[in-house]
């Protein structure tokens, strides 16, 4: 019996003496429910099963296995912010909190923290000024970069001039879909046409008045700052009074299959924004059926891969990854922290050589992140939606942002939030 003690002591004392095995915490603040939750789940698939795959195939980053924490936000602010308070004492790395009335309440809160918030393509737009906001990254484009680009197409269609017509926002009646309206007007004064604001209020299901007011108005163009059911319903209404689809133009976060789905051949020609590439053609979904589908470790049920909003999860996971990497790399760690891997952020770069090395050759546009500029290139494309093939198809290369209009508007807006919040610039 003494035998038998002394054996359990000594297990136990080895046990303890021996480290855990390290992991990379990554949070995941979803919304599989609520009223977003159709656009909530196949990001919060994509990006789960991009972890997955990094997990089973490479066995994990630089030798350290990710553990993921989900967290369930419903979209609501409140809930969201609750989220961050009890997961960020458990090493995590990065918050994407996939909300901008979120990610408004967590800046302050992340800076304070040490820890870095990215928020990819939504968000505070300002915040890609790294002078100012140090641990805010919303590469690889912003808001104020996608009112710029769907304004460039609009005077492509017209022939290089915008003078004299007039652009309708249907927008989101939340910090989300009123981010964009001070791009719109900027852009409105320097090419000369007149801008119309449509808000919708939460949810979005009820929309004859404001596609009524688009009917009365006859703009010349419709764009539309939507989510969640207010984008289905928005281009069915288009639809129902026969506004001409390919000149009604989303931003990225109104371009999933189950927005244009439900309105059936009468979505033919309505066009989005786009940050990637969409589709199943490319080499790591190989690896992804090897890897992860084929072992049943898929989130959910599955059926969402290669869609729009899965791919920007999926984007969203190799990002950080890369992140991560080279945040190893600078530190000589694989164990890194929350404040190495902002540093890991802040140095990230994937040329075409480096996307196609992860298998994902021609899915996305350069990213090169710095000190200074915490929004990466502001490079987007124009994609069209065809229900013939139910596919969407890129019209347009990546093309840049009017600088000369988001620029200033960026320094100006994060000098008046530096100057609120007694914030010293860097990068000197």
């Amino acid at each position: 019996m003494k035998k038998s003690i002394l054996t359990a002591m000594t297990a136990f004392l080895v046990s303890s003496a021996v480290p855990a095995a390290a992991e990379l915490v990554f949070p995941l603040l979803s919304y599989r429910t609520g009223a977003y939750a159709p656009n909530g789940i196949p990001i919060a698939d994509g990006f789960s099963d991009y972890l997955t795959l990094i997990n089973e195939r490479d066995g994990g980053i630089g030798g350290e296995k990710i553990k993921m924490i989900e967290c369930e936000t419903a979209y609501n602010t409140e809930k969201g912010v609750e989220c961050y308070e009890a997961t960020k004492g458990q090493g995590s790395l990065v918050y994407w909190p996939l909300s901008t009335g979120i990610t408004y309440q967590l800046i302050p809160k992340v800076t304070a923290d040490d820890i870095p918030l990215h928020t990819m393509g939504y968000g505070r737009t300002s915040a890609a000024n790294g002078k100012v906001f140090s641990h805010v990254f919303n590469f690889p484009g912003t808001y104020w970069d996608a009112a710029s680009i769907i304004t460039k197409h609009m005077m492509d269609v017209e022939g290089g001039s915008l003078k004299g017509k007039k652009i309708a926002l249907v927008h989101h009646n939340s910090a989300y879909g009123k981010e964009p309206i001070r791009t719109f007007e900027a852009l409105s004064e320097k090419h000369g046409f007149e801008f119309i604001l449509l808000p919708v209020d939460h949810p979005g299901q009820e929309q004859k008045s404001t596609w009524l007011q688009v009917r009365k108005e006859r703009p010349d163009f419709v764009a539309m700052w939507g989510w969640g059911v207010m984008n289905q319903v928005a281009i069915k209404e288009a639809a129902s009074i026969r506004y001409p689809m390919d000149r009604f133009i989303g931003v990225w976060w109104s371009s999933n299959e189950g927005d244009v789905l439900p309105a059936g051949d009468g979505a033919t020609g309505y066009k989005a924004i786009a940050l990637h590439n969409t589709g199943t053609d490319f080499e790591i979904y190989k690896d992804l059926e090897k890897h992860v589908i084929s072992k049943g470790l898929a989130a959910g049920t599955g059926d969402h891969i290669g869609e729009v909003l899965y791919n920007r999860g999926f984007m969203q996971g190799a990002l950080v990854v890369e992140a991560a990497r080279t945040a190893q790399k600078i530190h000589g760690v694989s164990n890194i922290t929350p404040s190495m891997m902002r540093d890991g952020m802040e140095a990230l770069k994937i040329d075409q050589a480096r996307w196609a090395e992860m298998g994902l050759a021609n899915y996305a546009a350069d990213i090169n992140v710095t000190c200074e500029n915490h929004g990466g290139p502001g490079l987007a494309a124009i994609q069209q939606w065809d229900a013939g093939t139910q596919k969407w198809t890129m019209i347009t290369d990546f093309v840049g942002a009017d600088r000369s209009i988001v620029d200033p508007l960026i320094m100006a807006d994060s000098a008046a939030y530096a100057a609120e919040n007694n914030i010293s610039e860097r990068c000197n």
